[in-house]
């Protein structure tokens, strides 16, 4: 009887717990389709990254471009032959990174966090004018 009654307690509570742990495991990762290319966004918390078919130095003169055609406030700006990070801010004090990645001689991984929480509309609008510039 003993037995009984600790494993119908047991039960509930175990399924609490792997409910639990699958919540956890769901992840912050959102896919969004970006183009016929067939590249992808990732988002994950607060930040998009994507994939450019564009060698390093394309990419980071489009980012310039692109900050200065949204009026943007250039702050930083560093590059070396294998990264770069270009740090601005909006009219409104947002702060903007865009960080740059060498991947091989043609493609660069690209990352955009705008805010301390992420904008993803204003990160896509950013992404969509970089790509205009390439």
């Amino acid at each position: 009887m003993k037995n009984q009654r600790s494993s119908s307690f047991l039960r509930p509570l175990a399924g609490l717990l792997l409910a639990c742990a699958l919540l956890l495991q769901t992840g912050c990762v959102a896919v969004v389709a970006a183009g016929a290319a067939g590249t992808g966004v990732a988002w994950h918390s607060g930040r998009m990254e994507t994939t450019l078919n564009h060698e390093l130095d394309a990419v980071y003169a489009a980012a310039q471009k692109a900050v200065d055609k949204l009026e943007f406030a250039r702050v930083s700006e560093k590059k070396s032959g294998v990264d770069a990070e270009l740090i601005a801010r909006t009219a409104r004090d947002k702060k903007v990174e865009i960080t740059l990645k060498r991947v091989d001689a043609k493609i660069t991984r690209l990352g955009i966090r705008v805010g301390v929480f992420g904008d993803e509309a204003l990160s896509l609008a950013l992404l969509e004018q970089i790509k205009a510039q390439l």
